[in-house]
Parts: C-alpha cells; structure tokens; sequence
C-alpha cells in the first residue's frame, strides 16, 4: 500500500523531444511576427508619404543606376531610407520601366513608391534651345555654350547653312555636341525634301546651292510673306545673268557672321571685290551667309512668278516689308521715296533727341534756381 503511495506521488518526467519542439516552434511563431512586422514596417515606409517639401527636382545622370540614384536621393532626404526603397522596389512594386537620364518633378508627400514610378514611368522635364531664323553657325554655338544645362565642348565651328533654325529639346546634361548634331541633321533631312519638290525650272544644279540662295533670302527680309516674291526677285536675276546685289551678302563678307555691323556700307565696301560682294561677282556667294529657315528654303525651292526685278525697303522699319519693281526706272522712283522716308525719320529723330535734351535742361534748370 505504502509503495503504490509512493509511485503515485513520484513526478512524471517531462519529454525533452517536446521541450526543444516548443523551444523552435516558439521561436519560429516569434520570428515570423518579426519578419511580419519587419515587411509592414518597410511597407508602411515605401508607401507612406514623405516628407518632400513642395515639389522639387532629380536629376537622373547618364550612367546613373538605381542604387547610385537612392543613395543620392537619402542624401537629399527625398527618400528616409536608401535600403528599404531598394528592399520596396525588389519585392514590393511591380512597377516596370528603364531608367533613362533627365530632370524628373518629385511631388510634394511622395512616396517610395511614387518616386520610383516617376523614375522609371514618367517623362522627364524637358529642356529646349531655340535658333532663330536667319542667326549664323557663330551664334548659333554661342549660344549653346551659354547654356548651363548642357556639358561639353564645341571646338569646330560648323559649316555656315548646315544647322536648321528651330527649337531643340534636350535633356540636363546632353553634350552640346549632340545638340548640334541634332541641328545639323535636321537641316540634312530637310534641305534634301525641299530639294526633292523643286520647280524644275529653276536656275540651281545642287541642294547647296539652293541652300546659299534660301540663307541670301533670309537676311533680306524678316517679312515672312515676303520671302517667295524675294525669291523670286534674285531667280529672275539669275536667269538674265544679273549679279544679286545683295547688301547682307557684302556684310557677310565683312563680319563672316561673328558680328553684328552696326552701321551702313561704305562706297568703298560696296565697290571691293570680294567673293561675297554680289555687286561685285556673278552668281551666288561661295557658301551660305546664314542658316535659313524652313520657309526660305521653300520659297526659293518654289518661288512666286513674277516679272520684277529689284525691291527697297518700303518704310523706315524692316517689318514694314518691301516695294517691288520690273524696271530700274520704277526701283529709282521707289528708291527716291525710301530717301525721303529716312531724311523725315532723321529729322524726326534729331527733333526727339532735341526735345529730350531741352526737357532735361529745363528740368535741371528749376531744381537749381534759387528759392
């Protein structure tokens, strides 16, 4: 009796197999609320907002990748934290795209997630340059290397014609050479077009030749509706082999396109024989005097019909266009007229600059004058 009492009250042995068993399931329910609360947390961070102040920019530069790109944004605190973006974009965003240089809008609050998608979906903020109608190769890289956003150097001025005026977009940090290189192969595709749908009748063997005509045509006229009878006005000239007679061709000559005038031709500037003085040599200049837009190229590509063969300015502004004539004895009476036009603006302008003289004198007059 006394031994059954003592076997019953001998404790039992615990399993050690279920000991370790709790052990690791205890550890592993722990480890999977860590790992749980771990991916909310660096959910919660890739997708919650941020603190970006109100919308701001990145610049995304070649050669830049994904890595380099988050560990630039934490040190701009655009992102808290590079390795959950990068954690957030491996296994949390299905977001697909590549990642091409440019300037890219950051949103006020974005998130991770949004950052990301602008990365690699959105479009990049776009950069232009504009060349004017009728500005020279010279100018032209001038102000391309006055451009900051552009990197690089141009160290050969391009052939004077060969880059078309318009306005080229880029992105920060393009080379100013790809710009350029842009220009000039516009204008290759576009001389070529313009070439293709010519008035067979016309006085040109080549594209370049078309080309210096349409640069002459440009600097002739800032009138855009002018430009076809302008054309056509040295067309006919060429025909009766008549010498051009261009005064922004003798200009050229002068300055090559690196600068500006600034003052009337002399006689004896008009009377030199140079390869750009049309007075002066048959037939067109040896190379293009500007870039000619798109419209001088089809003017002279497709020129008015008409009969005349001279024109003058017809007012004292150059948007105020040009008279034309058949004969020399109307271009010399519209000439008398232009003359007259400007002895009037001489005067009108030595009155103005009179009057503003007097007015400044009598003003300094009665702040002088005793009290």
């Amino acid at each position: 009796m006394n031994d059954r009492k003592a076997k019953r009250s001998r404790p039992r042995r615990r399993n050690g197999f279920i000991e370790v068993l709790n052990g690791f399931l205890t550890l592993a329910i722990m480890g999977m609320l860590l790992v749980v609360g771990s991916v909310v947390f660096v959910a919660s961070q890739y997708y919650g907002k941020s603190s970006t102040p109100p919308e701001t920019t990145f610049v995304v530069q070649s050669g830049d990748t994904l890595g380099s790109v988050a560990e630039r944004m934490e040190s701009l605190k655009l992102i808290s934290n590079r390795y959950i973006f990068d954690f957030g974009r491996r296994f949390l965003s299905n977001t697909q795209g590549t990642l091409k240089p440019g300037e890219y809008r950051i949103p006020a609050d974005a998130s991770m997630s949004d950052i990301l998608n602008e990365l690699l979906r959105g479009k990049a903020i776009l950069y232009a340059v504009t060349v004017p109608e009728g500005f020279t190769s010279f100018q032209v890289v001038e102000r391309l290397n006055e451009d900051k956003n552009l990197i690089g150097e141009i160290t050969v001025l391009p052939p004077e014609g060969s880059i078309l005026p318009n306005t080229y977009q880029y992105n920060p940090g393009d080379s100013r050479q790809s710009v350029l290189d842009a220009m000039e192969a516009a204008m290759k595709t576009e001389l070529a077009s313009v070439w293709e749908g010519r008035n067979p009748d016309l006085p040109l063997q080549t594209p370049e030749q078309l080309l210096v005509l349409a640069s002459i045509v440009e600097k002739e006229t800032g009138v855009a509706s002018e430009r076809p009878q302008v054309a056509a006005v040295f067309v006919n000239r060429l025909k009766q082999s008549m010498r051009l007679q261009s005064d922004p061709t003798i200009i050229y000559g002068i300055t090559k396109g690196q600068s500006v005038l600034g003052r009337g031709l002399k006689r004896s500037e008009i009377e030199a024989k140079t390869p750009y003085n049309t007075y002066q040599i048959d037939g067109l200049p040896p190379t293009p005097i500007a870039n000619p837009g798109i419209d001088a190229l089809k003017a002279v590509a497709n020129p008015d019909s008409h009969e005349y063969l001279y024109f003058v300015a017809k007012g004292a502004t150059p948007d105020q266009g040009h008279v034309f004539a058949a004969t020399y004895k109307e271009h010399q009476a519209n000439v008398a007229k232009f003359r007259a036009i400007e002895r009037e603006q001489a005067a009108t302008d030595a009155e103005a600059a009179k009057a503003a003289l007097e007015a400044s004198e009598a003003a300094g007059a009665t702040e002088t004058a005793p009290q």
